[in-house]
C-alpha cells in the first residue's frame, strides 16, 4: 500500500531516501551540462566524420543502455540502423556478462560502449573484438578505467563520465558494488541496479556523437533546450511541491497498487514507453507492460477483461478482506509525443478503456516541444514517480 503520508513530508522522504534517487533525478539537468563539457573537452564535440557509418552497436551493462539505444533510433527516425548487442551470461552480474559483435559487423560500423564502472571483462573483450574487425569504437566510462584505457590503446577515442555522487553504502548509483567479478558467486550476484539520473550522462555524449554524425538535431542549443526542460520537470516534480499540484506525486498515487499498461502513440514516445515500463519495475516493482497504439488495444485487451480488470471480484462479495492484500488491477498510462492527431488511436484506447471501466492517466510534453524535449519530460515525470512509489513503499533501499 501507498504511504501517501510520505509522499508530502519532504523531510521524510529525505530520510527514506538512502540511495540518492530523487537527488540524483533531480540533477539530471545539471548532469546533461557537465556532460557537454566532458563531451567538448575529450573532443567529441569537434569531431568531423568522413560520413556515417553502416550501422551503430551499443553495448553496455544495465536499462539506461538500452534505452539511450532505444532513443538514438527513434530520435533519428530509423535514418541508420541502431542495434543494442544484448548481454550473455550465466549471471546478470556485470562481471559475468558478455558481449559480441554480429558476423558481418566490420570498418563500415561504430562501436558505442557505456558503462558507469568500466572494469567489465565483457566489454574489454568486445572492444578488442571490434579493435580485430576494424570497427571504430567510442566509450563513455569512468576517467582511468580499464575499459577507457583499453579504448586509447587500441585508437578509440573515450569520453568521460560525469561522476556520480555514491549511495549510503558508498557505491555508485547504477554500478554494481565492487570491481569486476569474473567467477561471481552464485548466491547473491551484483547487478547493476536502477538509476534514473544514470540515463542523462550516458545519453548527453551520444546525442553529440549523433549530431557530428548529422544523424540528428543535438547541437548545443537542442542540448541546453534539453537540460532546461528536465530542470523545469524537476522544479514542478521535486519532493517539496504538494501532491495537488505535483504531476510526479499524482502520477504516483494513480499507479500505486495498479498494473500500469504503457501505451505510446510516436515512435519516440514509444521508447519512453519502454524505458519506463522498465523503471516502473525495476524501482517500485510495479509488474508494467508497454506497447504502441493502436496494436496495444489487441495486444493488452485480454487484461482489461480478466482478473486484472477494475470489475472484477471473487466470488464471494461479502467475505471479510480485511487481513488480504489488495489484488491489482490494469491502469492504462497514455504516453504521447504531442497533442492527437486526427487519425490518432487515442480516442479509440480511451473509449476501450472506459468501456471496460479501467481507469486512464495521461502524460503529455509541454505544447511545441521538439522530440528530444518531449521525451525528456516524460522520462523525468515517470522517473519520479517511480521514485516516489519505491520511497513510500520501502524498496528504495534494495535495489
Amino acid at each position: 500500500m501507498l504511504d501517501e503520508s510520505l509522499i508530502d513530508a519532504p523531510e521524510a522522504l529525505a530520510r527514506a531516501d538512502t540511495d540518492g534517487l530523487l537527488r540524483g533525478t533531480a540533477e539530471a539537468g545539471a548532469h546533461v551540462r557537465t556532460s557537454m563539457r566532458l563531451a567538448a573537452e575529450s573532443g567529441l564535440s569537434a569531431l568531423r566524420p568522413d560520413g556515417r557509418p553502416r550501422a551503430v552497436f551499443v553495448a553496455g551493462p544495465g536499462p539506461a543502455t538500452a534505452c539511450a539505444a532505444d532513443l538514438l533510433g527513434a530520435l533519428g527516425n530509423d535514418a541508420l540502423p541502431v542495434t543494442r548487442l544484448r548481454p550473455t551470461g550465466a549471471l546478470a552480474a556485470p562481471g559475468a556478462l558478455r558481449w559480441a559483435l554480429p558476423g558481418w559487423a566490420g570498418s563500415l560500423d561504430l562501436l558505442l560502449v557505456t558503462t558507469p564502472d568500466g572494469t567489465e571483462p565483457g566489454l574489454t573483450a568486445l572492444i578488442e573484438q571490434a579493435y580485430r574487425r576494424g570497427c571504430t569504437v567510442v566509450t563513455l566510462c569512468p576517467q582511468g578505467a580499464p575499459v577507457a584505457e583499453l579504448t586509447g590503446e587500441t585508437h578509440g577515442l573515450a569520453v568521460p563520465l560525469v561522476p556520480l555522487p555514491p549511495t549510503a553504502d558508498g557505491a555508485v548509483p547504477g554500478s554494481p558494488d565492487s570491481g569486476p567479478v569474473p567467477h561471481p558467486a552464485p548466491a547473491e550476484p551484483r547487478t547493476v541496479r536502477a538509476a534514473p539520473g544514470l540515463l542523462w550522462p550516458l545519453l548527453t555524449p551520444l546525442l553529440v556523437l549523433a549530431d557530428r554524425l548529422g544523424l540528428l538535431d543535438a547541437g548545443e542549443s537542442a542540448l541546453g533546450a534539453l537540460a532546461d526542460r528536465l530542470d523545469q520537470v524537476a522544479e514542478r516534480c521535486g519532493p517539496a511541491v504538494a501532491a495537488y499540484s505535483n504531476p510526479a506525486k499524482s502520477l504516483a498515487t494513480e499507479l500505486a497498487d495498479s498494473f500500469p499498461l504503457l501505451w505510446s502513440e510516436g515512435t519516440v514516445a514509444g521508447a519512453v514507453a519502454r524505458h519506463c515500463a522498465s523503471t516502473l519495475a525495476a524501482l517500485p516493482g510495479l509488474p508494467a507492460l508497454a506497447a504502441p497504439l493502436p496494436e496495444a488495444m489487441a495486444a493488452h485487451g485480454a487484461l482489461l477483461t480478466g482478473a486484472l480488470a477494475a470489475g472484477s471480484d471473487p466470488d464471494d462479495f461479502f467475505r471479510d478482506r480485511v487481513e488480504e492484500p489488495e489484488s491489482l488491477h490494469a491502469r492504462i498510462l497514455l504516453l504521447r509525443e504531442g497533442p492527437p492527431a486526427r487519425e490518432s488511436a487515442v480516442v479509440a484506447a480511451r473509449d476501450l478503456a472506459y468501456g471496460r471501466d479501467v481507469p486512464v492517466s495521461e502524460l503529455e510534453p509541454s505544447e511545441g516541444s521538439a522530440p528530444l524535449e518531449a521525451a525528456a519530460e516524460l522520462i523525468a515525470t515517470v522517473d519520479f514517480a517511480a521514485v516516489y512509489l519505491a520511497l513510500a513503499d520501502g524498496r528504495a533501499s534494495s535495489t
